[in-house]
């Protein structure tokens, strides 16, 4: 089991054991409300270069394990490994099948050899980790030479409709924070892998209410875990305000949710001076 006793990262990024401890308590609900997570996964597949063949693949933030049985239907000949921090998330997703093995491990430092994958998948998973170029080093690292690692994670714009609500009513730290996408940008062009896409796509869902988006963001385990954020029960004044100030975005459709979607897949050069 990999270690997450680290001290808090910088970025302001949450701590990883409240992460997977967080993430582990969902595990149950998490699929019922995961609409945002299926598309944006099932969109990452379709980036992957038609030829690739892995013989054994990953997945990486693998969660109840959804996008591990896509890939092993994908590649049945390949050895699905999956990975995550939550270990409540692992055990869910192995009742289910999809990978061979259910690994508990961080993606700054994976529990895997070097060059052993030919695919590593990670789709909203990423985003939680403060060290970006620690987790590029070790996709490069277990990677074999011709590998691919895609990513799908989020940058900053993501639910900003939530927070420039919350900045209205107390200007205290209650939506995650995320990466600018320069830095992303930035961090793959000095990888040592070679970027083959990399962009951005909003996905916009939509709810009746306020309290049905915060509801399934706790039924995901993404509800707000950052440092600075209040503590305690949310009163009703402040509820109110929060309700009142989200209403200006309201659109037909409901109230809208923006999400910041990047979307990254590089692949490992066949030898070091490609």
């Amino acid at each position: 089991m990999t270690d997450l006793s680290l001290p808090n990262l910088p970025g302001g990024l949450p701590d990883k054991r409240q992460v997977a401890a967080s993430f582990s308590r969902a595990a149950a609900s998490y699929d019922s409300v995961a609409e945002l997570q299926r598309a944006v996964g099932a969109h990452l597949l379709t980036q992957l270069p038609a030829d690739l063949q892995p013989p054994c693949w990953v997945d990486l933030g693998s969660g109840t394990g959804h996008f591990s049985r896509a890939l092993q239907a994908c590649y049945p000949q390949g050895l699905g490994v999956a990975v995550d921090i939550a270990e409540g998330m692992l055990l869910h997703a192995r009742e289910l099948g999809g990978a061979r093995y259910h690994v508990v491990g961080d993606a700054e430092r994976l529990p895997l050899r070097s060059a052993s994958a030919g695919l590593i998948f990670s789709s909203l998973a990423v985003q939680w980790c403060a060290d970006f170029a620690a987790v590029l080093g070790e996709a490069r690292r277990v990677l074999q030479p011709g590998g691919v690692f895609a990513f799908a994670s989020l940058c900053v714009g993501t639910l900003y409709e939530l927070r420039d609500s919350w900045q209205e009513v107390d200007g205290l730290v209650h939506v995650n924070r995320f990466r600018q996408l320069d830095d992303y940008q930035r961090l793959c062009a000095a990888s040592g892998l070679q970027v083959l896409g990399l962009h951005t796509q909003p996905h916009v869902l939509h709810y009746p209410d306020v309290r049905s988006l915060t509801h399934e963001l706790k039924a995901l385990g993404a509800h707000n875990l950052n440092p600075g954020r209040p503590t305690g029960l949310t009163g009703r004044a402040r509820m109110q305000g929060l309700l009142q100030a989200y209403e200006r975005f309201r659109q037909p459709a409901g109230l809208p949710a923006t999400y910041q979607v990047v979307y990254g897949v590089l692949h490992k050069p066949l030898s070091e001076g490609d």
